[in-house]
């Protein structure tokens, strides 16, 4: 479960175990948490799931989101092709 980013207590991860799932990103604050699938074509950052979150940690995280976009699809690619080369 490799930490991409820390900002502002909020930290954003992926999960190793999760199949073929598209891209997205977890993230978690204290008791909050939430997972956000990423549509490159249309950068747009869907909410999944959140748990233990107010409208202003959504509106924190989908800013943080956004401002790395790009970063965390580079990430999460790198992470996918590490991942799939340690199951060949």
């Amino acid at each position: 479960m490799p930490t991409i980013l820390m900002i502002l207590g909020w930290r954003f991860f992926f999960y190793a175990n999760e199949g073929d799932e598209p891209i997205h990103v977890h993230c978690r604050k204290g008791e909050a948490e939430a997972k956000y699938w990423l549509d490159v074509e249309t950068f747009e950052a869907i909410e999944a799931h959140c748990y233990n979150m107010g409208p202003a940690d959504k509106r924190a995280v989908r800013r943080i989101i956004f401002e790395h976009f790009d970063y965390i699809v580079e990430q999460w690619n790198e992470f996918q092709e590490r991942r799939d080369g340690q199951s060949t």
